[in-house]
């Protein structure tokens, strides 16, 4: 565990950049995945709720990667209880997220199909990853 907590700022750092990835490819999402024809179908008000959950999502990703990279050292060492609750927040955020991952969206969606299959993977990794690194740093309370 010290190697994690040696080097928890820099997986703090990878993290605040894989973040603003998503936050980027979030944006492009219904165009990499094909759904202009399945959005193009829906009515106008479900429309504007995915467009506009779409940037909410993507901000908020753009913001805990702002936040992390300007706050890398105080989350990293539990300096400040703020830092922790931030740290903590977003672990949370993340956490959610996994479960969502597994427990609303249908295998169909991915099962049997490899890119599917890998993506989906990749983004459990991914999510599931911040989840521990944030709520490690959130608890782990170094400086304390």
């Amino acid at each position: 565990m010290n190697f994690l907590f040696e080097h928890l700022d820099k997986i703090l750092i990878a993290a605040a950049i894989g973040q603003i990835l998503i936050a980027g490819i979030n944006m492009r999402l219904d165009k990499l995945l094909n759904w202009t024809d399945e959005l193009s179908g829906l009515s106008r008000l479900l429309y504007e709720v995915f467009y506009v959950h779409k940037w909410f999502i993507s901000v908020t990703c753009l913001i805990f990667g702002v936040l992390t990279i300007r706050f890398t050292s105080d989350m990293a060492t539990g300096a400040y209880e703020m830092a922790r609750w931030l740290a903590a927040a977003i672990g949370i955020f993340w956490g959610i997220r996994t479960a969502i991952q597994w427990c609303f969206y249908s295998s169909e969606h991915w099962k049997g199909k490899t890119k599917e299959t890998v993506i989906h993977w990749i983004f459990t990794v991914a999510y599931g990853g911040c989840t521990f690194f944030y709520l490690l740093a959130a608890f782990s309370n170094q400086e304390g």
